[in-house]
């Protein structure tokens, strides 16, 4: 670990508060957890408020969701963070809350997958939708499956959203970011219709992916066809060396005319 388990508790605490006071959570509804070591995680347990819990509150236990210690019960949801850690060596922490845009295209059964913002196409790729699954059983994972290795955040129908990240703080930010998307993309709709980049615009950003020290293997998604005006500017700016060697002379002779 690179820090305390007392540590860990403390930032739970800080981001399950964060979460609280953006409303992306009511009453005892969400859940966090920090993987300790290939062996143990931390997580809130069920049945406290996110905007109440305490360190002393939260539960350790194995990967198989089985408590070590602490006087309550794990989350209800303590299968969808094991899966997550299962089918993602890479991530560290795991966050669940409804905020309340995100949910809502999610209870009306849209992904949020369109082109919209350079930020979002860097950072998240896309945020797919998963089919709905009762929570507290395996059903809840199920819709899950295909999606978690290659995305870093999913809307889940009809109740939330969730993020992972390397720690607790990249899980937030990444929840952070698909709030933030669901709200303008809501506006932009509002306003006449959102707009995607186009394809050609959404492969640039993802090329770039690497100078901004994203891993994310989340592929482009539908939304940003290839329009007969990027056709138009491809053809216009793609070009062989020797056609271009042909313009440059084409546009010197002209200059040598006038």
């Amino acid at each position: 670990m690179l820090k305390t388990e007392d540590q860990y508790r403390q930032e739970i605490v800080e981001v399950a508060r964060l979460i609280y006071q953006r409303e992306w959570v009511a009453a005892n509804d969400g859940n966090l957890s920090i993987r300790l070591d290939e062996n143990t995680l931390l997580c809130t347990p069920t049945n406290v408020s996110k905007g109440l819990v305490k360190a002393e509150d939260l539960i350790l236990c194995d990967m198989q969701g089985k408590r070590i210690c602490g006087e309550r019960n794990c989350t209800s949801e303590i299968a969808m963070h094991l899966t997550i850690y299962a089918l993602r060596p890479d991530v560290n922490a795991v966050v669940h809350a409804h905020p309340p845009v995100a949910t809502g295209f999610a209870s009306a059964g849209r992904a949020l997958n369109l082109a919209l913002l350079p930020e979002v196409v860097i950072g998240l790729g896309s945020v797919p939708l998963c089919a709905y699954g009762l929570p507290g059983t395996p059903a809840l994972t199920a819709g899950m499956l295909e999606y978690i290795p290659k995305y870093d955040a999913l809307l889940m129908a009809n109740h939330g959203s969730v993020a992972y990240g390397a720690d607790l703080y990249a899980a937030f930010f990444k929840m952070e970011t698909v709030e933030h998307f669901a709200r303008i993309t809501l506006v932009a709709e509002l306003a006449g219709g959102a707009k995607p980049l186009p394809r050609v615009e959404v492969a640039k950003l993802f090329d770039s992916r690497a100078r901004y020290g994203v891993k994310s293997g989340a592929p482009p998604q539908p939304g940003n066809p290839l329009t007969a005006e990027d056709m138009k500017r491809e053809e216009r700016f793609e070009f062989t060396r020797d056609e271009l060697l042909s313009l440059l002379e084409e546009t010197l002779r002209a200059r040598s005319v006038r």
